[in-house]
C-alpha cells in the first residue's frame, strides 16, 4: 500500500517476488538505510536495474534507494517518466543525468537532494511536477528548456543555493 515502508530506518534491501503487482505510492520513501530494490526476473509489473526500482519495460523510474552512496546517476535512455519522489532525500548523489527520452518530472522527483550540484533538463521535458526540485540546497542555477509547458508549484522551493533560473522567451 501507500507508503508501506515509509521510514523504515532499518530497511537495508528488499526483494520484491514475482506475486507482487502492485506498490503504494511512496512504499520505500524515507528509507534512508535502503541500498538495493531487487525484483524477481519473472516479475510481470516491475523491474529493477543495479538495485533501482523500474516498472517492467523500464519507462518510469520509480524509486532510486536512498541509501546507495553513489555521487552520480545515469537514467536509463528507456526511461520517459522521473516518478513522484522518485530520488526522495537521495543526499549523497550530485549529479543526475536525464535521457532525452524523459518528457515528464513527477511531483517531489528529486525533493530533498541536497548534495545535488548539477542537472540539465533535456529539451525533451514537458512537465515539471510541484516540488520537483524542493529543498535542492546545493542546485546553484537551472535552465528550464522551452518544451516544458507545465511547471508545478514550489518546484524549486527551499533551494537556498539557488542563483539563477533561466527560462524560456
Amino acid at each position: 500500500g501507500d507508503g508501506a515502508f515509509i521510514g523504515c530506518k532499518s530497511l537495508t534491501s528488499i526483494k520484491i517476488p514475482n506475486s507482487v503487482t502492485s506498490l503504494g505510492d511512496g512504499a520505500f520513501t524515507g528509507c534512508m538505510s535502503l541500498t538495493s530494490i531487487n525484483v524477481a526476473s519473472g516479475n510481470s509489473t516491475y523491474s529493477s536495474d543495479n538495485g533501482v526500482l523500474f516498472d517492467k519495460n523500464k519507462r518510469i523510474i520509480i524509486q532510486y534507494p536512498a541509501g546507495k552512496r553513489d555521487a552520480s546517476y545515469v537514467i536509463p535512455n528507456s526511461v520517459k517518466s522521473v516518478g513522484g519522489d522518485a530520488f526522495y532525500l537521495c543526499e549523497s548523489l550530485k549529479k543526475i543525468t536525464l535521457p532525452n527520452s524523459v518528457t515528464s518530472l513527477g511531483d517531489g522527483a528529486f525533493s530533498g537532494c541536497s548534495g545535488l550540484t548539477s542537472i540539465n533538463i533535456p529539451n525533451s521535458v514537458k512537465s515539471i511536477g510541484d516540488g520537483a526540485f524542493i529543498a535542492c540546497s546545493g542546485l546553484t542555477s537551472i535552465n528550464i528548456p522551452n518544451s516544458v509547458t507545465s511547471l508545478g508549484d514550489g518546484a524549486f522551493g527551499y533551494c537556498t543555493s539557488l542563483k539563477s533560473i533561466t527560462l524560456p522567451n
